[in-house]
C-alpha cells in the first residue's frame, strides 16, 4: 500500500494551534465534575504518541484513586511546601505562601507520572551517554497530555512539590522507577487569559528572543 500522504495544516488550524499553546495553564482551582467515561483514555492514548528515545515510550501513569494514598500524597505536599516556604527570601516569602500549589483537595483526577530509566525497548538507542532522556521523554509525554486535555477543555496542574522517594513508596511502584511528576487533571473553577504566577507579581514571561543564543 502506499504511504498515507501527510495532512497539510492550514492557516486556521495554525492559529488554534498557537491559541492552545497560549490557553495551556498550570491549573490549581478545579471543579469537582469528574471526567466523562473514556475520556481519560483517549487523552492517555494522545500522550503515548509523544516522541521517545529509541522509541522506548519510558513514561508509566499511575491512577491514584485510593483515598489513603491521596491522602499520603497530600502530606508529602504539606511537608516539602513547608520546607519550601522557610528557604524562600524574606520579600518573597509573603508571595509564595499566598500561591496556591496544587489542586489535590479538589481535582477529581489524579495522575503519577514515572519514568522506567533502562527500559528494554527501545534496545538503548540514543540514551548510552545521555540516560537522562529517558526522564525527557516521560515529560514529553507529560506535555503532549497536557495539550490535549487542554483541547478538551480540561485543566491540568504539575505537582513538583513532594519528595519522590515518599511519593514512590507511598504509590508502591517499583523502586526503580524515577518520579516525574503528580499530576491534577479536571475541569478549571475558572478561565483566565493570564498564568496565575503572573497574576500574583511571582514572575513574568520574558520574550522568546532571549532564550536564543547565537554562535
Amino acid at each position: 500500500m502506499p504511504p498515507t500522504p501527510a495532512p497539510a495544516f492550514d492557516a486556521g488550524f495554525q492559529a488554534q494551534l498557537a491559541a492552545l499553546f497560549r490557553w495551556r495553564r498550570d491549573v490549581r482551582h478545579f471543579q469537582p465534575t469528574p471526567l466523562p467515561p473514556g475520556l481519560l483514555a483517549t487523552l492517555l492514548q494522545a500522550a503515548n504518541l509523544a516522541p521517545s528515545v529509541g522509541l522506548s515510550q519510558p513514561w508509566r501513569f499511575v491512577l491514584v484513586q485510593d483515598p489513603a494514598r491521596r491522602a499520603a500524597i497530600r502530606a508529602n505536599f504539606t511537608v516539602t511546601n513547608a520546607q519550601a516556604l522557610s528557604t524562600q527570601a524574606e520579600d518573597r516569602a509573603a508571595t509564595y505562601a499566598r500561591l496556591k500549589l496544587a489542586g489535590l483537595d479538589q481535582a477529581p483526577c489524579h495522575l503519577a507520572v514515572f519514568a522506567e530509566p533502562d527500559p528494554q525497548q527501545g534496545h538503548g538507542l540514543g540514551r548510552r551517554t545521555m540516560p537522562e532522556t529517558t526522564a525527557y521523554s516521560a515529560v514529553m509525554a507529560i506535555h503532549t497530555l497536557w495539550l490535549a486535555a487542554r483541547a478538551h477543555g480540561l485543566g491540568l496542574g504539575w505537582v513538583s512539590i513532594l519528595d519522590p522517594a515518599a511519593a514512590t513508596t507511598a504509590l508502591d511502584v517499583p523502586s526503580h522507577w524515577v518520579f516525574i511528576g503528580y499530576l491534577c487533571l479536571g475541569y478549571p473553577a475558572t478561565a483566565e487569559d493570564q498564568p496565575e504566577l503572573e497574576r500574583e507579581g511571582w514572575e513574568h514571561r520574558s520574550p522568546a528572543e532571549l532564550r536564543l543564543l547565537h554562535r
